[in-house]
């Protein structure tokens, strides 16, 4: 069932009480029209619509304005942006609607092509969506707002182009923030099994974790339900960054001409990921564990490691005060580059959203405003991107968000970004990745057999 909610706010007046809705479940609670029946190709698609340069300057007015919105379930970071917008701009309120993530790739497509399409939605995909017509060009506003003037990484990802590979061409979407994923860890266990210093190597990482198994603590919180999608991708990608270079996979996901999952470097990360399974690194039930859940088990002080990303930094330190620290995972040898999955948290305009120059204000606020770069920061503890002249808020001290700014800086110093594995098509987190590590778990999949049989289904995606 698809939760959903309403933030109505007095015009000029203060904010009402916001009612937060912690989980959710399947697919789309509306009934949305099917996608268009004659695809638009990604080089004509509303190309034009967006304002030209010598347009007015593009704000959200004055008259009232319902922003309807899209977001994923689990991240804090668009709630208190959306809250601190309305503060700001009074006449804007918001229509959210929230969903887990592997939820969020089956339903948006009918979302986008329905009557009543989101204004801004999270995206766990974009290839697909471009090709049918279902998200605005922003080209416009990269000129209007002088997107074109920041750091040309952070829009890499979200560009496609005319031939539908990604990383070129225009842009279809934005990030709320930069986003590290990485290591996080508890450090009074951490103490007792004898890390002093984050691990040099993945051997050093994987001695750190027989020694948590012989004391009887657990290795690595994760999580791997269907609902939440495959945590066990993290640590998966982490070992292919660590065993082989960061370009074939992010051709892989942006779907380079070619490009294959199945190499004998990826096959070497998933045969350590296997190893893991088998010595009982990662908790019985996994396969029954969803990201929230793994995220209250790992606060309350169970499990040594956890890998995830910056976004849950706040949380980390509201239920562990000073106890959680974080390193980017290690390679595969001693002063090797590091790598992370380091990616916009991404949220594009639907092409017939009703209010498009609001929704696109509201991105370009986000990356500029001073306040709300402090949110990002604080709440999400991430990288607010935007202009390369505008410094990053501080964090507090003792903050986990200190190590991981550290780390995404020492990943960006070593060009070690990527995007995740789960983004590559509309359908490969749910139907790819995710079972497959589920079957793994259960002694029923190899990592030869994870990496072909995800191989095959990304084949087959794109073949549609």
């Amino acid at each position: 069932m698809l939760l959903a909610f309403s933030r109505s706010r007095r015009a000029l007046g203060g904010l009402a009480v916001l009612a937060l809705i912690a989980t959710a479940c399947s697919g789309s609670g509306s009934t949305p029209t099917p996608p268009p029946a004659t695809p638009t190709p990604a080089a004509t698609t509303e190309a034009t619509a967006a304002p030209s340069p010598t347009a007015a300057p593009i704000t959200c007015g004055t008259a009232p304005v319902e922003l309807n919105a899209y977001f994923e379930t689990g991240f804090d970071i668009p709630f208190k942006l959306s809250e601190e917008f309305t503060k700001q701009f009074p006449n804007v309120t918001w229509k959210i609607s929230q969903d887990q993530f592997t939820n969020l790739t089956n339903a948006t497509p009918r979302l986008l092509a329905s009557d009543t399409p989101p204004d801004i939605i999270r995206l766990p995909t974009m290839v697909s969506l471009v090709k049918d017509g279902l998200l605005k060009n922003l080209d416009g506003y990269v000129t209007a707002f002088g997107w074109d003037k920041w750091p040309a990484s952070q829009l890499l990802q979200n560009r496609v182009a005319a031939d539908g590979t990604r990383g070129s061409g225009s842009l279809y979407a934005a990030g709320l923030n930069y986003s590290m994923t990485g290591v996080f860890y508890n450090k009074k266990l951490a103490t007792q099994i004898g890390m002093t210093t984050p691990p040099a190597t993945v051997a050093d990482f994987e001695a750190l974790l027989a020694k948590a198994k012989t004391a009887g603590l657990q290795p690595i919180m994760a999580w791997n339900a269907s609902a939440s999608g495959g945590g066990l991708a993290f640590p998966l990608q982490n070992l292919m960054a660590a065993y082989g270079p960061t370009q074939p996979i992010n051709d892989w996901i942006f779907q380079a001409k070619g490009a294959t999952i199945d190499t004998p470097n990826n096959l070497t990360a998933a045969q350590h990921l296997e190893q893991w399974v088998k010595a009982g690194y990662f908790p019985k039930d996994v396969n029954a564990i969803e990201y929230t859940a793994a995220n209250s088990r790992f606060g309350k002080g169970e499990g040594v490691f956890m890998f995830n990303g910056d976004w849950q930094n706040a949380v980390y330190d509201k239920d562990q005060p000073g106890n959680v620290g974080f390193f980017a995972f290690p390679s595969a040898t001693a002063g090797g580059k590091l790598a992370a999955m380091s990616a916009p948290l991404t949220y594009g305009i639907a092409t017939k959203a009703k209010n498009a120059d609001c929704a696109a204000f509201f991105l370009n606020w986000v990356a500029t405003n001073a306040t709300a770069r402090q949110i990002n920061v604080a709440i999400g503890g991430s990288n607010p991107g935007g202009p390369s002249d505008l410094p990053v808020p501080p964090a507090a001290a003792g903050s986990v968000t200190n190590d991981t700014l550290a780390g995404g800086a020492q990943v960006a110093k070593d060009s070690g970004g990527m995007d995740f594995i789960a983004n590559a098509t509309g359908s490969i987190f749910a139907q790819g990745w995710t079972p497959e590590l589920q079957k793994m778990v259960g002694g029923k999949q190899t990592a030869d057999g994870l990496l072909k049989a995800v191989q095959a289904e990304y084949v087959k995606e794109l073949a549609q």
